[in-house]
């Protein structure tokens, strides 16, 4: 009888000795435990960006930002054109048909635009395509505008530059957080991409050499040196202000 007892006793023991460690261990991690190492578990940190509450922009706030994007780029183009400096894309052909023919920016870029919206309605759909209508309407009135409300009677080339590139960036940027485009060499280099596997930033990349080389014609050397400071200027501005997850705005 003696042995059957010291052995149940035995088993007691070892049931003691084998919880003791996990008891002690929720001791010392404490009621917190729990949310540490949930914490910790680094699949509960990857959230979706459709899992990210928005909030949309409403339609007046889209008019608002298309007309302030526009002014602000009418206003770069503006300057740029009193110092015969040179943007990329269809602007940059406006600007290459301004200084040769004489004629106006705005009308030029409506015009060289048009051929652009028949692949912005294949591509991006007639949501897109309207809000890029209606956006490259306003730039060629606002372009026209704009000489007769700023008189400039002297601009330096370098500060023509920088100010005209950062305005070109803050009003292209406006235009994007607002799903808006100007149309252009980006919509065609979209569909190409799509319609035949060539990368969008190649084809943007070699349209926009294609201008600079044009430009040799046309321009002197500092004015070509200086617009490429203005265009280093414009990509900058929106490389660091239009990073994904920064802004969830839409439209």
């Amino acid at each position: 009888m003696s042995d059957k007892r010291r052995e149940s006793q035995r088993l007691k023991d070892d049931e003691t000795i084998t919880a003791s460690p996990q008891e002690d261990d929720r001791e010392e991690k404490g009621p917190g435990a729990s949310e540490s190492v949930q914490s910790e578990r680094p699949e509960l940190e990857d959230v979706e960006p459709e899992d990210v509450p928005q909030d949309p922009h409403r339609p007046h706030e889209d008019v608002l930002a298309m007309l302030l994007g526009t002014l602000l780029v009418a206003l770069g183009v503006t300057f740029y054109s009193q110092a015969m400096l040179l943007a990329g894309s269809t602007a940059g052909l406006a600007l290459l048909a301004q200084y040769v023919t004489g004629l106006g920016f705005g009308g030029m870029f409506f015009v060289i635009n048009i051929p652009f919206y028949y692949l912005a309605i294949k591509r991006m759909g007639w949501s897109f395509t309207l809000r890029t209508f209606i956006a490259t309407a306003l730039l060629s009135i606002f372009a026209t505008l704009t000489p007769g409300w700023v008189d400039i009677a002297s601009l330096n080339p370098v500060y023509a530059a920088v100010i005209g590139g950062s305005l070109l960036g803050i009003g292209l940027l406006v235009l994007i957080r607002h799903r808006t485009s100007l149309g252009g060499i980006n919509i065609l280099a979209l569909y190409l991409q799509e319609r035949y596997g060539w990368r969008a930033g190649y084809v943007q990349l070699g349209v926009d050499m294609l201008i600079l080389g044009l430009s040799f014609l046309v321009l002197d050397p500092d004015s070509i040196a200086l617009s490429v400071l203005g265009a280093v200027t414009m990509n900058l501005i929106i490389a660091l202000n239009h990073k994904p997850g920064r802004y969830i705005g839409v439209s």
